[in-house]
């Protein structure tokens, strides 16, 4: 098949097989949705990777469609009829087996008899972990592939946590045995303090000038998160800042009023996208197709057109309008990521950090902070590493066998600005061995 030929949205190049794994004490209780795609290279020997979109609950199709998988959204006007898919090239599927798995609970069309109590930090890790291990009993043929978890954004807090608990459970000698060998995270959240860096990304990146970057200093005194209503100063500055109108997610690319509200949100909040629903999933007009969220739009018409539905086998009257990102009652009882990260150094576990250069919402400095302070030797100093001859990023790796590297000119997440350099990072710049 031609890599821009169209395809029929009902025959999608998703493996035939099972669509959910039933959790609980009896399967009824919870049902996991996912969308499993082998790998175009050789699926018996190329690693397997579970990947967990960002949100916290927004869909695993959104790495699927949007950044890493085989499928994207024909960016054309919409005119009420299905939108059209293509290939996207640069698949991370091309070089690996990957489980896009809708988690927490709730998310995209996974369900659950009681939603609100399974929805929390914990209950994720707890959940991921009993879904790959019965996922791997349903797939017996993959037992033997190097495993690794793969996450962005918000879920940089979950991952590291469900990497130590599946660690935790080959030690108790939990079955089936998983063949963990790593992790790679993506523009992750990870100290939850991420937003207090945005400041002075923004005044580096010649967004702000450098009398608003002294008075947001001097006015707020460093903290940007949990501002004191009282202090009106402070509020004043962070007002001359949202005027500014910067793309967060991308400082280059354009500033959408659709979504301007989530991204001052997503700026001075703890949790980052406590508005998608409101941005993403509700939109009362379509949103102008020059704008980065108008993908996001064909996506919703797409898989809650009904022929799509049933061509995903989804059960029917378990959800009802499909939202990209399902934010609701959601708790936030792990604060932080970091000492997970301690841990699974400690261990020796092998890891991929990435950042889009370009991102103001997990800026690349928050995250390079927080990679020094575990304290670990440079083995391989800071170099370019290369596309076609040309600068694709920068990267440096610690003694942990931890490997952080950056995407130049990408922004939050880097696959979905920069799939050519994603994909040559995931494959050339990376622990993950692949095999031809």
């Amino acid at each position: 098949m031609n890599l821009t030929e169209e395809i029929d949205p009902v025959e999608i190049v998703i493996v035939r097989c099972r669509r959910y794994v039933g959790l609980g004490e009896t399967d009824d209780d919870m049902q996991v949705f996912y969308y499993f795609i082998k790998s175009e290279n050789n699926p018996h020997k190329d690693p397997l990777m579970l990947w967990l979109t960002g949100g916290p609950g927004c869909s695993s199709f959104s790495g699927l469609a949007y950044q890493i998988g085989p499928l994207k959204f024909k960016i054309e006007e919409y005119i009420g009829s299905l939108p059209n898919l293509v290939l996207r090239p640069q698949s991370w599927t091309k070089v690996c087996n990957i489980i896009f798995v809708d988690l927490p609970l709730g998310t995209g069309f996974s369900y659950a008899k009681n939603l609100t109590a399974q929805r929390s930090d914990w209950k994720l890790v707890h959940h991921t972990h009993q879904f790959l291990r019965k996922w791997l009993i349903y797939h017996p043929e993959f037992l033997s592939n190097k495993f690794y978890i793969g996450a962005d954004s918000y879920s940089g807090i979950p991952a590291p946590a469900i990497v130590q608990e599946i660690l935790n459970g080959n030690e108790k000698g939990l079955q089936p045995w998983i063949n963990l060998q790593g992790y790679l995270l993506g523009n992750p959240l990870t100290t939850n303090r991420e937003s207090n860096d945005r400041i002075s990304f923004a005044h580096g990146m010649a967004l702000i000038s450098d009398e608003l970057y002294v008075s947001l200093r001097r006015n707020c005194e460093g903290e940007y998160i949990d501002i004191d209503s009282k202090n009106k100063m402070c509020l004043t500055d962070i007002h001359s800042f949202d005027e500014a109108r910067i793309n967060l997610f991308h400082i280059l690319d354009r500033y959408c009023e659709d979504d301007a509200g989530m991204q001052q949100e997503a700026l001075w909040r703890r949790s980052l996208f406590q508005k998608f629903k409101a941005s993403f999933s509700a939109h009362l007009t379509v949103p102008d197709i020059r704008c980065q969220i108008y993908g996001f739009f064909l996506g919703e018409q797409w898989i809650n057109d009904e022929s799509v539905r049933k061509a995903l086998h989804v059960r029917e009257g378990t959800i009802g309008k499909w939202r990209r990102c399902y934010t609701d009652d959601f708790e936030h009882d792990i604060s932080g990521s970091f000492e997970f990260h301690v841990n699974l150094s400690a261990r020796g576990c092998r890891s991929l950090i990435y950042s889009g250069d370009h991102d103001a919402v997990v800026p690349f400095m928050s995250t390079q902070a927080w990679i020094r302070a575990l304290n670990y030797s440079i083995v391989d100093d800071w170099r370019p590493w290369l596309v076609n001859g040309q600068v694709g990023g920068y990267t440096r790796t610690y003694s942990n066998q931890m490997t952080f590297a950056t995407v130049k000119g990408s922004g939050h997440t880097a696959p979905e600005y920069k799939p050519d350099e994603g994909f040559a990072m995931f494959r050339e710049n990376q622990p993950i061995e692949m095999n031809g």
